[in-house]
């Protein structure tokens, strides 16, 4: 009878995370649509294709027009009016600072896409981290509220067996202080299950109700390729951290020879056209003239009170910060990598070795229920052997989402997450 109903109580608990569940690919999409991070990012993007055009504005022509028209009073001699306006045109020949502006906002663009992209996997890690943890929390609750039960049960026995004389007050005791514990467990895994849901929420922005859960007896699988060295190689060159931080050395060696350009002289084609309507000297009659005029501006800069050179030793020392940043991050890269794939192979072992303690647990508690019924064990020999077999199963659910979790880590730590992921471990749910 206590079996039917811990098993009634499991049962139910993951039928109604079942029904209309929503799954980790509808959770992602949800993401997509509502994580604020996330839209942060994505209008950083927005933000940062924009350098280029405003960069190439420093190559193309500057065309402007001006002009006035007043109304002038000459004592003794009247009023008149006059005009002019001036149409102006410069196109730069030689301006080397603005060639590197160009060049660099070339790379300040693939610097945005990266960090985008690089938000992209964090999103898929942050929402699947969150997603696991909802279930975590909901299996340690239904554990938890399993274990209540058969304690309760152990406990009526306890204190049946004590008034017919066949057990101590002790047993009693026992149960029911494991009991009362049980019951306080049940309200901190109730709080806990409530701040994973707002955490969630957060992400996906909307109140979540019942998530998939894992197939029973599903079989996980070392990544592919099953080495460790393929993956830390790709996290060393395909890591989108270090290919932004690959991107900022080389805006950064731009940018010294966009300051040296302070040195260098410019040349500039200009063009205008003058119309004018003025009074003559000795007249109060306007005369009307046109003068059209081509030529090249040049301008050669001799000191600038050393503000050039002061400018150049910034870049310099910018740039050797620029490439120190990136051995950082390629070896954090590199580490974050390896703890991946450790934690995914050492997950599989873990999870390996829990499902035979499941059995052996399970093997262990009916054992001692046996041997309690005949009077061979104490009524602690069953609460001790039921505590066992929960805490394993708890155990056993949370090896399994750690070693999933680190399989998407270590994809993320090489370059290669991507939604298809998400879709794949979808397949494990139910």
């Amino acid at each position: 009878m206590r079996n039917i109903l811990i098993a009634s109580l499991i049962a139910s608990a993951f039928l109604s995370l079942d029904a209309q569940a929503t799954d980790l690919l509808q959770t992602y999409k949800d993401a997509l649509a509502n994580d604020p991070v996330y839209a942060s990012a994505r209008a950083a993007l927005s933000a940062g294709q924009e350098a280029m055009p405003q960069a190439r504005a420093g190559l193309l022509p500057n065309i402007g027009v001006s002009g006035d028209y007043s109304r002038n009073e000459v004592e003794n001699a009247g009023s008149f009016n006059s005009s002019s306006y001036t149409l102006a045109l410069t196109q730069p020949l030689f301006r080397w600072a603005n060639w590197q502006q160009y060049e660099q906002s070339k790379l300040s663009v693939a610097a945005s896409e990266a960090q985008f992209a690089q938000a992209q996997q964090d999103l898929i890690v942050r929402m699947g981290q969150a997603y696991f943890d909802v279930l975590t929390a909901q299996d340690v609750l239904t554990f938890v509220q399993a274990q209540k039960i058969a304690i309760s049960e152990q406990l009526a026995s306890a204190k049946r067996n004590f008034e017919v004389g066949t057990s101590t007050i002790t047993d009693t005791n026992e149960a029911q202080s494991r009991y009362d514990l049980a019951v306080a467990q049940e309200f901190a895994a109730e709080n806990d299950l409530e701040i994973k849901r707002t955490t969630l929420e957060q992400i996906v922005g909307k109140p979540t109700t019942s998530l998939a859960s894992l197939r029973p007896g599903l079989t996980l699988n070392l990544p592919e390729p099953a080495q460790i060295e393929p993956w830390v190689s790709s996290a060393e060159q395909q890591n989108y951290g270090v290919i932004g931080q690959q991107l900022a050395l080389e805006i950064a060696k731009r940018d010294i020879s966009k300051s040296r350009a302070g040195h260098l002289p410019t040349l500039d084609l200009v063009a205008s056209r003058n119309h004018s309507n003025q009074p003559t000297t000795f007249s109060a009659n306007n005369v009307t003239t046109n003068t059209n005029s081509i030529g090249v501006q040049w301008s050669i800069p001799l000191f600038s009170g050393f503000a050039v050179t002061s400018k150049v030793r910034q870049s310099i020392a910018l740039e050797d910060k620029a490439r120190n940043d990136l051995e950082s991050v390629r070896r954090s890269a590199i580490q974050s990598a390896r703890q991946s794939y450790l934690g995914v192979s050492s997950g599989l072992s873990q999870v390996k070795a829990l499902e035979a303690a499941e059995i052996s647990s399970q093997s262990s508690l009916d054992s001692n229920k046996l041997g309690y019924q005949v009077g061979v064990r104490i009524n602690i020999d069953v609460l001790n052997a039921q505590q066992q077999l929960y805490s394993t199963r708890q155990a056993l659910a949370k090896a399994r989402y750690d070693t999933i979790m680190n399989g998407l880590r270590l994809k993320s730590a090489a370059g290669t997450l991507k939604e298809q992921d998400v879709v794949q471990v979808n397949t494990l749910l139910q």
